[in-house]
């Protein structure tokens, strides 16, 4: 596509796309011809804009004569486009003094970052924790619910939190969930959750006469624990704003938006998305198969430590976000994450 537009066309799209960014509205040839040195004439652009619309790279959502992007016009834009600023020294120290990472635990850093970034963009923040496979083992206590069923609480060595639900021998006493528990952190301390998994398997395939009884039973409890079933941990914040935009001001779009937001596994799909890849992404709701996305965008990028636990942050806003502005705060909030879980804040 890139050259089957020539330079004029580009820069017609250009601005056609960044006064819809801006209004929101329609945008017409002469607004155009007026607002921008094309030397064109309005009927001169009128005829671009007829070809791109031809192309699919417009629309006319009214009987008006303004036209609209459309996801391959805005798909265009950011590929071909976009222009990304740099944040400069001064930026970067504000960015980083919108955090207050200080003295929080690794939740509390989650829910900050959501905030800050559904703030400055004043659309809607979203965080996925770190993978649990992807995480590193520090803690792991076992308390009592009733006969046979324990509550797990697993802390990674970045110092996030897991609770699971997990079925028991009912025979056992506080006493011999306080000596296993004593027993794994001291066996599977600093060991990756993929290393844990290796090495439980591993002792539970060799012959179990060397194990007594209580170490059977740890065995069995963190093979139950740590094996599956740990869902994802996500964060959002801000998803009031959204419904704030023109384009989902119909009760049918805002009750699209309002079910995307609660369902919790279409946006971890989507973050998922992204953790194969390097640097920032941006996704296009109407690329996507699902129906309450369209007309967003989604502006994500990921964070890791040292030890390889991979988390996703992003921005998702209506497809006509200013993406020129938003995707520096993505990236830059990425690297500050990533030094937050390698304990190495600074003022590089």
């Amino acid at each position: 596509m890139a050259d089957i537009l020539n330079e004029r066309s580009q820069n017609i799209l250009e601005a056609i796309v960044e006064d819809y960014i801006t209004s929101a509205e329609p945008v017409g040839s002469r607004a155009i011809s007026r607002k921008y040195d094309f030397n064109l004439s309005p009927a001169s652009v009128r005829n671009v804009m007829a070809d791109l619309e031809e192309m699919g790279l417009l629309c006319s959502p009214h009987t008006s004569s303004g036209r609209i992007p459309t996801g391959k016009g805005f798909q265009y834009y950011i590929d071909t486009l976009l222009n990304v600023r740099t944040l400069n020294r001064n930026e970067k120290q504000n960015l980083r003094n919108s955090y207050r990472f200080q003295n929080m635990r690794m939740e509390d850093v989650m829910q900050e970052v959501g905030r800050v970034l559904s703030g400055l963009s004043q659309y809607t923040g979203l965080v996925m924790a770190p993978k649990f496979i992807s995480t590193v083992f520090r803690q792991i206590e076992f308390i009592r619910l009733t006969q046979g069923r324990l509550l797990m609480i697993y802390v990674s060595e970045t110092g996030l939190v897991q609770n699971k639900v997990i079925e028991a021998d009912p025979s056992l006493t506080v006493s011999d969930l306080e000596q296993i528990g004593n027993y794994l952190n001291s066996e599977l301390n600093g060991l990756s959750i993929q290393e844990v998994r290796s090495k439980l398997n591993q002792e539970l395939q060799e012959d179990r006469i060397h194990y007594d009884k209580l170490k059977k039973q740890a065995l069995k409890l963190s093979c139950a624990a740590l094996q599956d079933g740990i869902e994802d941990q996500l964060y959002v914040s801000g998803a009031s704003l959204m419904l704030g935009q023109p384009e989902f001001s119909t009760p049918e779009q805002m009750k699209r938006l309002v079910h995307a937001f609660e369902s919790k596994k279409l946006l971890i799909e989507l973050l998922d998305r992204g953790q194969s890849a390097q640097g920032v992404q941006i996704f296009i709701g109407s690329e996507s198969s699902q129906i309450d996305l369209e007309g967003c965008s989604l502006i994500t990028s990921n964070f890791s430590n040292q030890k390889g636990a991979i988390g996703t942050l992003g921005v998702i806003g209506p497809i006509r976000m200013n993406y020129s502005q938003v995707v520096p705060i993505v990236d830059f909030t990425a690297q500050l994450v990533s030094r937050v879980l390698d304990r190495e804040i600074d003022q590089d």
